[in-house]
């Protein structure tokens, strides 16, 4: 009968030394890191990820990470790029290499081409004397460090330290670049991370049922039938919002209802949120509150309503 528990036993173990691994790597990094961020910074081109097997598999998502925190990249399969796909790299661009023993036959055409166009290259290996290192403008070493199996022959904690490194430079170029959540949403429209940072403005509907303080109940309610959004905003004399009425506002001053004017009957200081405020808060101050939409105010126009926003439109783009 299987031991059950050799299995946990053989998965803590992978973990925590791959875990120890990281813990080298990160003591590890010196002027190096420095040195090839700012080469990136500096560049400007895209950043070319390239590798042959699992460093090309972890390059692949390396480019990923750096092209969507700020930084231009893309991946460049070695085999490829001896078969015209060199033309992809400009002389603007710089060329991140990644190979754990730096002796990669798959990459000498690539690696010729940056040396002969005199395209800057960064290196990772985990040989300080390797073919890769000695020919890079600049070059990351890995600790020396077994991998995670026994026999010591399958990529596992060679590939989870370069992909943390891949990471480190990510970040390190995205904290340098001052790149926001705004950016960030820009780049990832799709999703439920894009949901998430969606702002207010873009889902707010801009044409308001408004009126002012001194309107009669009867346009009031009109104007409520003709907007569809079951509330109308009151304005005061300079264009801000004063009041909304609501239906709640409505059954408490049923009688004698037409008989009232906007201002009469409208609850004062409602509830708003601003256009640039992400639309998963609006979602947790409607939720807080009850209520089912909310009006917009613009910032930039001395918080003046500027739009409503209601929860289904929150619920279609995914929000919640």
């Amino acid at each position: 009968m299987t031991d059950t528990s050799a299995f946990i036993k053989t998965g803590q173990r992978v973990i925590r030394r791959e875990a120890e691994a990281l813990a080298l790597l990160a003591e590890s990094l010196g002027t190096d890191f420095t040195t090839a961020t700012q080469a990136i910074l500096a560049s400007k081109g895209r950043v070319i990820v390239t590798g042959m097997g699992k460093s090309g598999h972890v390059g692949r998502k390396i480019a990923a990470t750096l092209a969507s925190t700020g930084t231009p990249a893309h991946f460049v399969h070695p085999a490829e790029a001896s078969h015209g796909d060199l033309g992809m790299i400009g002389p603007d661009d710089v060329v991140l290499v990644l190979s754990n023993s730096g002796e990669t036959p798959e990459l000498a055409d690539l690696i010729a081409y940056t040396r002969r166009f005199g395209i800057t290259m960064i290196g990772i290996a985990s040989k300080p004397d390797s073919a890769l290192i000695r020919a890079c403008d600049v070059g990351l070493i890995l600790p020396k460090v077994e991998e995670a199996c026994d026999q010591g022959i399958v990529p596992t904690t060679s590939t989870t330290m370069t992909l943390a490194l891949g990471d480190a430079i990510a970040i390190a170029l995205m904290e340098t670049r001052s790149f926001t959540a705004d950016n960030f949403r820009l780049l990832h429209p799709g999703g439920k991370l894009g949901a998430r940072l969606t702002k207010v403005r873009d889902l707010m509907h801009t044409d308001m049922p408004l009126v002012k303080a001194a309107t009669s109940m009867r346009a009031a309610l009109d104007e409520i039938s003709a907007k569809g959004f079951g509330v109308v905003g009151v304005l005061d004399d300079q264009g801000g919002l004063a009041g909304i009425i609501t239906d709640g506002d409505l059954r408490r001053h049923i009688d004698g209802l037409l008989d009232k004017t906007a201002g009469d009957i409208m609850t004062a200081n409602p509830l708003t949120i601003a256009a640039d405020a992400v639309a998963e808060k609006a979602v947790a101050r409607m939720d807080e509150r009850s209520i089912t939409c909310l009006f917009v105010r613009d910032p930039a126009d001395d918080g003046r309503p500027c739009g409503i926003l209601k929860i289904q439109d929150c619920l279609r783009a995914g929000v919640v």
